[in-house]
């Protein structure tokens, strides 16, 4: 009793207090010594979204090497609806200005801007990867499968792993929205946005990219 009393002053009720206010404390304190917390996680958060760009990196060259293998069969100009990938585009784009706005509603800790925000970046994000599965369906039923040809291969492979990291990114959407909604608006909490937000940019920039050079040069070609 003594010693509960001495580890925290004001008794045994003042203790419980203490604990309670140094376990919620210990979440977000940052060390005496050595990089903090926030420093940690952005560099780890980086070094993730460099290994992720370097795996497109790899996909990009790869499709780029095999965009004339068609094994006789059809190419991009005969497979891609600029129209349909131009919905797409502005689906994904847009859902980035909605993931800035909720990012800004996050640090003014205004809940309706952010949980506004956060629900239109959802729908719009699953509506992209909704046009996307249905353009892969069709060039399926189509005959164009991935297994038609090397170019076809290619395009499955790039295309299909940016729409992977999308639908990962609602999940993890998902996740920040009921961890706001449960612990409100913690350091922690704010650091996890800022990677989320972080994260859905640069799928954004990257599907720029593919647009350009898988869409819009393989229909001209």
């Amino acid at each position: 009793m003594s010693a509960a009393t001495d580890a925290y002053p004001g008794g045994v009720a003042g203790g419980g207090l203490a604990r309670g206010g140094g376990l919620a404390a210990a979440l977000t304190e940052e060390p005496e010594h050595g990089a903090s917390k926030r420093i940690v996680v952005a560099y780890g958060f980086w070094i993730f979204l460099i290994s992720d760009i370097i795996l497109f990196a790899a996909l990009f060259a790869t499709y780029a090497v095999l965009t004339n293998a068609t094994a006789g069969g059809p190419s991009g100009r005969e497979l891609f609806d600029l129209r349909i990938v131009a919905v797409e585009t502005g689906c994904l784009l847009l859902s980035t200005v909605f993931c800035g706005i909720a990012g800004i509603g996050a640090q003014a800790r205004h809940a309706r801007l952010y949980y506004g925000a956060m629900a239109a970046t959802f729908v719009l994000g699953a509506t992209f990867v909704a046009i996307e599965l249905h353009e892969f369906a069709t060039m399926i039923g189509e005959g164009a499968g991935p297994s038609r040809s090397a170019f076809l291969s290619a395009f499955f492979a790039l295309i299909g792993c940016h729409g992977m990291h999308v639908s990962a990114g609602l999940l993890w959407l998902l996740t920040m929205v009921a961890q706001v909604y449960a612990k409100g608006w913690r350091a922690d909490i704010l650091r996890r946005m800022l990677c989320f937000a972080l994260f859905w940019h640069t799928l954004d920039i990257i599907w720029v990219a593919l647009f350009s050079l898988v869409y819009l040069v393989g229909v001209a070609a």
